[in-house]
């Protein structure tokens, strides 16, 4: 039975029943002239580098070359059934999965032809014909059969090629849609598989793609997660920090604030002191004064003088240690206030000053023993020695010292008031430059959390990729782990040596009808 594929060309070539008719009657000629026109195409295909490399040795082109012989008596008869239509497909589908191009097919059936048409249009010369009585068909109507039958063979075979390629590019361009769709949605993880083996390029170039890919979505979400993580430390010091700089601030404004204070005191000492010196001029020349007028109290004190003596002594002895006291009060005053907090050291100062003052009780008690004994002669002669001339020299000589200790105070505090100004304008410079780091660092800890916000906005992103089998896509607050991305196996393009190294396998079932190559 005829296929409805084979009839529909058969109708559209012009192949009629008597075509094949006349392909019957002449298959014996051309059984006795395939031979020829297939050495004649194998003699070629040797010769040829594309075509030899489809054939392993001689005995595998013997083989194909008997296979293709029975083809051709198949086709000599001129029945075009189903038997014939699963045969051509049959082979078409041979040369799609080996790679044989239909330049070679055609090349081989017009090699054959060449022959074929030689021969039998000598069987089906006149002469020949007239021997036959005209049994033997034309020459031209045998060729014209042989033709059609020919061309309806190849027509069928390369079409079955073209279906098969083009079915297999359906194939690949489904595959490659889907990976490319899953790709669209995160996954970095699905690989291209499955392709023929005319894809296996393409599939080894996307795999190896996806596959780096995954390896630079990886790294990407593995250094954000580092920058996150520093720029959170970072954050973290700078908020520190700036928490330290404005506690320091606040201390050089309060130090600044006490130098103000004690610049303040220095220079009220300073004014006190200069008060008092003028004051001790004037004492002075009231003393100078007044030793005119003592000189009439001479005699009254000399009458008191000799019982006053030991009084005398013992206030001169509290007047010395009552000036030493001062002058190391003075002396502790001025260190102290010189070293500010610092002060605390001149503990030992203090120990003298109080050792001195219990000598000073001591002093007292004795003169207040002796003030008593001479208490009468005191009473009497107290007018007297307010005026005693030597007691007012003494009182001069006591007032020019303390003239002179004051000055000296005066100049000391006055240039302790200087230091304590350049002191106070350093801190204030340093607490401006202070508050400028305090500024500055509120900025870095500003920008470290504008880039924790971006390379959070980044780690999200990246998130939205799939680029571990095993693993769902990481959450946004923990670490992102850089995995390492599975070896995507490549598939190199076959040559065609090694398709035909496959095709053997391939074409074991066949049978002997099939006949490989061509």
């Amino acid at each position: 039975m005829i296929n409805e594929h084979v009839l529909a060309r058969l109708k559209f070539m012009g192949i009629t029943q008597q075509d094949q008719a006349t392909l019957a009657e002449i298959a014996p000629m051309i059984a006795a002239t395939i031979g020829d026109g297939l050495d004649h195409f194998y003699t070629n295909a040797r010769a040829t580098p594309e075509t030899a490399a489809f054939f392993r040795d001689e005995a595998h082109m013997a083989k194909a070359k008997a296979a293709q012989d029975a083809h051709w008596m198949r086709i000599a008869s001129g029945r075009f059934d189903d038997a014939f239509h699963s045969s051509v497909r049959r082979i078409g589908g041979v040369h799609a999965r080996i790679g044989l191009e239909p330049r070679w097919y055609v090349g081989a059936y017009a090699l054959v032809l060449e022959k074929l048409l030689l021969g039998v249009a000598k069987r089906c010369s006149p002469w020949r014909r007239l021997l036959s009585r005209f049994r033997t068909p034309p020459a031209s109507v045998a060729s014209v059969a042989i033709v059609k039958a020919a061309l309806l063979d190849l027509e069928m075979s390369v079409s079955i090629y073209f279906e098969q390629s083009q079915a297999e590019r359906d194939q690949a361009i489904a595959k490659l849609g889907q990976a490319l769709q899953a790709l669209s949605e995160g996954d970095l993880v699905t690989v291209l598989s499955g392709l023929p083996s005319n894809f296996a390029t393409l599939e080894g170039s996307f795999n190896q793609t996806l596959s780096s890919m995954r390896d630079m979505i990886g790294g990407v979400t593995h250094s954000a997660e580092g920058i996150r993580t520093g720029s959170n430390e970072i954050a973290q010091a700078s908020e520190d920090l700036a928490r330290r700089t404005e506690s320091n601030a606040a201390s050089l404004e309060e130090t600044s604030a006490a130098l103000a204070q004690i610049d303040g005191r220095l220079r009220a000492t300073a004014a006190s002191s200069t008060k008092t010196v003028t004051r001790a001029d004037q004492a002075i020349t009231t003393v100078g004064g007044g030793r005119e007028t003592a000189e009439q109290a001479v005699q009254a004190m000399t009458r008191v003088s000799d019982s006053a003596k030991g009084i005398d002594s013992v206030i001169e002895g509290l007047d010395k240690i009552a000036f030493q006291t001062r002058v190391l009060a003075m002396n502790a005053a001025v260190e102290a206030g010189r070293a500010g907090d610092a002060g605390r050291g001149f503990a030992v100062v203090a120990d003298l000053v109080s050792a001195l003052a219990m000598r000073a009780e001591e002093e007292a008690k004795r003169a207040r023993d002796q003030l008593t004994l001479t208490q009468t002669d005191i009473v009497t002669a107290v007018q007297a020695v307010q005026k005693v001339d030597g007691a007012l020299a003494n009182i001069s000589v006591d007032v020019g010292e303390v003239h002179t200790l004051l000055g000296t105070m005066s100049d000391d505090a006055t240039a302790q008031s200087s230091a304590i100004t350049q002191i106070s304008a350093a801190i204030g410079a340093m607490d401006q430059a202070t508050q400028q780091n305090a500024a500055m660092v509120e900025e870095t800890s500003a920008a470290a959390r504008n880039l924790i916000a971006e390379v959070t906005s980044l780690a999200r992103q990246t998130a939205m990729f799939t680029i571990d089998p095993g693993a769902s896509r990481p959450s946004m607050q923990a670490h992102v782990p850089h995995t390492a991305s599975t070896p995507v196996p490549t598939r190199s393009y076959r040559s065609p040596v090694a398709a035909l190294q496959a095709r053997d396998t391939a074409l074991a079932p066949a049978g002997g009808d099939d006949w490989n190559a061509f």
